[in-house]
C-alpha cells in the first residue's frame, strides 16, 4: 500500500475477513430465541480509558484477528471497525446470569455507512510538536465531521469547525464532481512539545458516522520548514470563491492563532543568541541610528551607505544592518568592514541565527542603539534631497515633542511619482455563502495617501497627522518606542506591524506624523518574495482586523478619518 492511501472497509456486499465474517465466526446474530436477552440496565456505559484486554475477551473474533496479525491491537480494530459495528468495550452494567445475553448485532455491518472518497495526503509534525496534517474527502452530500489522528501514546482530533477547507481540482475530477467544491482540507496545531511519531492511524469521519481510514508514515521536518510548508500552502491553495477572504475566513476559527504561537516560538529561538560586530568609532554620541533588516541579500547596503555617505551631518548617525540570514554572514561582515573603512561611516552587524521577522530583528536592533533616536529604514531606501540627515535632525530638534515622537516621510517610485505620503485604512468586505448559509467576511486594508501622484502635490507633502506610516521609513523617539513596547512579534515575518505601531501610538495619545524628508524606495527590491511571505501577510492582516477593526471603524476608516487627533 502506498504511503498515505486509505484502507477501505470491507464492502458489506462481499464476504468479510476473518475478523467480521459473523459465518467464520459463527457468533450470535439471529433473532433471539427464548432464553436468550438483552442485557440488564440498558446500553453498556461511555467514557473511560479504551481497556484492550477487557475488549479482546468481550470479541474473541478480534483476539483470533489480532493474534493472526491481521491488527496491531485491539484499539486500532475499535478505531476502524468496531464502533461503527457497536462492539462492546465495557461489561453490562447489570450482568444477567444463566442467560445468553446479546452484546453486539454483527447484522449491523450491513447498516454501516461506506467509507467516503478521499485521501490523507500528508501529515508533518516537528521537533517542537507543529502537527499538519493536508488531505481530501468528498463531503459534498454527507459533511465533514473531524479528522482524527492516532499516534502511539497519543492522539488529536481536528474538528471540522477549525479545519481550512480548500479547492481540490484533482480530487473534484477523480470523484466526477461537475461544480468546484471545497473537498481539499488541512490542519495545522503547535503541541509545543516533542510528539513521538512515525506511522499514524488516521480517520475522516462525516457526520453520518461513515469513515474513511489510512495507515499513514509520519514526515518528520524541521520547525522553520514546517511554517514555511504551511504559509505557503495557505498562499498557494485554490478556492471556492474570493481567494484571499476565503483563505482568510479559512484560518479564521483557531489555525491563525496555532500558526502565531508556533512562529512566536521560532521567532524567540532566532533572537536568542545573535552574533554582533562593530566597525568604526564606538566613542560616539549619536543623534540617531539608522536601522535596517536584511533579508537574504546584501546588495543595496555598500549602494545606501554610498549614497548616505554624501549627505552632510551623517557623522551623526550610526548604521546597525540587523540580518535575518545567517547563510549571507560571510559576505555581510565583508562589506560591512569594506563600507567602514571607505565611506567613514560607523556599522553595526547583528546577524541572528534565523529568520526572525521584522518586528523582532528590528526591536533587538533597538535594544543596541547607541542615540536616542530610531530611524527604522528598508535595505532599499535612500535620501532624496542633497541635505536628508540634516533636514531630519532639524525636525527632532525644532518641533513639538508630540509631532516628532513616531512619524514618517514621502517616499517616490523610481520613476519620480509618489508612493507614500502617509497610510489610511479601508475596510474590504465580501459575501461568501457556504453550505447555503452567507458568511460575510471584512478585513482592514492599509491605502497610501497620493500613491502615483505626481511628485509635488502638496496635499501629500505637507506636514501633518495621519493615521499610519509605512515602516519602510520610520522615525521615533527611543523612549516613545519603548513605551509602546517596541514592534508587536505576534505578526509573522513581516507585514501590517509598521501599522499596528502607529495604532498604538494614536491610542496613546501621539498620532504619527508625515513630516518633509524626502526618500527613494525601490519597492520590494531589498529582499525576496516567496511563497511562505503571501500567507504570512494574509494571517497577519487577520490579525490587525482583529486587534484594530473596532477602533478603526468607530473614527479613523477612509481617507479622511473623524479620530480628535487626526484633524
Amino acid at each position: 500500500m502506498s504511503r498515505g492511501s486509505p484502507r477501505k472497509p470491507p464492502d458489506p456486499a462481499s464476504p468479510a475477513p476473518a475478523a467480521h465474517n459473523p459465518a467464520a465466526m459463527a457468533p450470535l446474530h439471529p433473532p433471539a430465541p427464548a432464553g436468550v436477552h438483552p442485557p440488564a440496565g440498558g446500553p453498556f456505559p461511555a467514557g473511560g480509558p479504551f481497556n484492550e484486554e477487557l475488549y479482546l475477551r468481550l470479541n474473541p473474533d478480534v483476539l483470533v484477528a489480532v493474534s493472526s496479525g491481521a491488527f496491531r491491537s485491539g484499539r486500532e480494530h475499535y478505531e476502524r471497525f468496531g464502533r461503527a459495528e457497536g462492539r462492546p468495550t465495557m461489561v453490562p452494567s447489570s450482568l444477567v446470569r444463566d442467560r445468553v445475553v446479546i452484546m453486539a448485532d454483527p447484522d449491523r455491518i450491513a447498516d454501516k455507512p461506506r467509507a467516503p472518497a478521499g485521501n490523507i495526503d500528508h501529515i508533518k509534525i516537528s521537533p517542537a510538536g507543529g502537527i499538519y496534517v493536508v488531505g481530501w474527502v468528498n463531503d459534498s452530500q454527507d459533511r465533514l465531521e473531524s479528522v482524527d489522528l492516532y499516534f502511539t501514546g497519543w492522539s488529536i482530533s481536528f474538528s471540522a469547525a477549525n479545519i481550512a477547507r480548500v479547492r481540490r481540482p484533482d480530487a473534484e475530477a477523480s470523484v466526477g464532481l461537475l461544480t468546484p467544491q471545497s473537498s481539499g482540507y488541512w490542519g495545522f496545531l503547535y503541541a509545543a512539545r516533542r510528539l513521538p511519531a512515525t506511522i499514524c492511524n488516521a480517520i475522516v469521519r462525516l457526520k453520518s458516522g461513515a469513515e474513511l481510514h489510512a495507515l499513514v508514515t509520519v514526515d518528520t521536518v524541521e520547525d522553520e520548514e514546517l511554517r514555511n510548508i504551511t504559509l505557503s500552502g495557505l498562499a498557494l491553495a485554490k478556492y471556492v470563491g474570493d481567494p484571499y477572504f476565503a483563505a482568510v475566513q479559512s484560518i479564521d476559527a483557531a489555525i491563525a492563532a496555532q500558526l502565531i504561537d508556533f512562529n512566536q516560538m521560532l521567532t524567540r529561538r532566532a533572537v536568542n543568541a545573535p552574533y554582533i560586530e562593530r566597525f568604526g568609532r564606538t566613542d560616539v554620541q549619536y543623534k540617531g541610528s539608522i536601522i535596517v533588516c536584511l533579508f537574504g541579500k546584501t546588495d543595496y547596503m555598500a549602494v545606501q551607505q554610498a549614497i548616505f555617505a554624501r549627505q552632510p551631518g551623517i557623522g551623526d548617525y550610526e548604521f546597525i544592518y540587523v540580518c535575518n540570514s545567517p547563510d549571507v554572514t560571510e559576505v555581510l561582515l565583508r562589506e560591512a568592514r569594506l563600507c567602514s573603512m571607505i565611506y567613514g561611516l560607523d556599522v553595526t552587524v547583528i546577524i541572528l541565527n534565523a529568520n526572525a521577522g521584522f518586528a523582532a530583528a528590528n526591536n533587538l536592533a533597538a535594544k543596541h542603539a547607541r542615540s536616542e533616536r530610531l530611524l527604522f529604514t528598508n535595505p532599499d531606501v535612500f535620501p532624496r534631497d542633497a541635505d536628508w540627515a540634516q533636514k531630519h535632525t532639524a525636525i527632532v530638534q525644532d518641533l513639538p515633542a508630540d509631532q516628532t515622537a513616531l512619524f514618517g516621510a514621502p517616499l517616490y517610485y523610481d520613476d519620480g511619482s509618489l508612493m507614500h505620503g502617509g497610510m489610511y485604512f479601508e475596510l474590504d468586505r465580501s459575501p461568501r455563502f457556504h453550505q447555503g448559509k452567507r458568511q460575510d467576511t471584512a478585513i482592514l486594508r492599509v491605502e497610501h495617501y497620493g500613491k502615483g501622484a505626481p511628485p509635488d502635490t502638496a496635499d501629500y507633502l505637507r506636514p501633518r497627522p495621519v493615521p499610519a506610516v509605512t515602516g519602510a521609513f520610520i522615525s521615533t523617539a527611543r523612549g516613545w518606542f519603548e513605551t509602546l513596547e517596541g514592534f508587536s512579534e505576534d505578526y509573522i515575518f513581516g507585514h501590517y506591524e509598521d501599522a499596528d505601531l502607529c495604532m498604538k501610538s494614536l491610542e496613546a495619545g501621539r498620532p504619527a506624523w508625515l513630516h518633509d524628508a524626502k526618500l527613494w524606495h525601490l519597492e520590494g527590491k531589498g529582499s525576496t518574495r516567496q511563497p511562505q511571505h503571501d500567507g504570512g501577510s494574509a494571517v497577519n492582516r487577520w490579525l490587525f482586523t482583529r486587534h484594530w477593526q473596532e477602533a478603526v471603524a468607530r473614527d479613523i476608516l477612509g481617507p479622511a478619518p473623524q479620530h480628535a487627533s487626526l484633524k
